[in-house]
């Protein structure tokens, strides 16, 4: 998982309210386990209709995204982050976010800020035209205009995000004192040790 410390950029001014994973990305897309190229159907029925913020190349390739109320709602599907990280967004910013969706969304490292409906009208007003920053160690969004706004977010998220750390990093990061556990349960309690051996011959035989 990439380090985030500041995010730069253009944002799509969407701000739709309640938007589900469906919408975010359709059920057709579900077949597949790899992450690569499910960015092609993220709101594939919104880029259907002509005009759609996604498609519009003023905002090709923004990092990040400007959304309603509640976005992410709906069903439990992992693949909705999936397909906003390979669009190429790397933070959301709303009023509020269903917590399987932000708890996806932080396992794949996407950001999700939340801020007062004023703030995100605000980014809504400045995304038409200029880039908005996101600085994660100091918990602020900024604009050139001077807007200052900042956010919570849970301490561990922060450091995981920070310092690009997964599931998988997290327990690599502690490959040492396990190593060490592993090694003082083998000598307090050899038994066990020859039991696994035991186990893993059998499986070979």
């Amino acid at each position: 998982m990439d380090k985030i410390r500041n995010i730069e950029g253009r944002a799509y001014p969407f701000g739709a309210k309640n938007v589900d994973t469906d919408v975010i990305i359709p059920a057709a897309w579900l077949k597949t386990i790899t992450r690569e190229g499910l960015g092609r159907g993220a709101f594939e029925t919104l880029r259907a209709q002509e005009g759609n913020v996604f498609d519009d190349p003023h905002y090709k390739g923004s990092p990040i995204l400007i959304a309603g109320d509640n976005f992410g709602c709906g069903s439990s599907r992992e693949h909705a982050a999936w397909a906003l990280g390979d669009l190429g967004i790397q933070a959301v910013i709303a009023p509020s976010f269903s917590d399987i969706f932000s708890g996806n969304a932080f396992k794949n490292g996407i950001l999700t800020v939340v801020l007062p409906q004023e703030a995100v009208d605000r980014l809504m007003e400045v995304a038409q035209t200029d880039e908005i920053t996101i600085d994660l160690e100091s918990q602020t969004v900024t604009t050139p205009f001077q807007d200052r706004f900042t956010f919570e977010i849970d301490p561990f998220r922060k450091h995981c995000l920070l310092n690009g750390l997964d599931e998988i990093g997290l327990t690599l990061a502690r490959d040492e004192a396990i190593g060490a556990f592993e090694q003082r349960r083998g000598e307090a309690m050899p038994w066990i040790e020859r039991g696994t051996e035991n186990m893993a011959m059998e499986k070979q035989a």
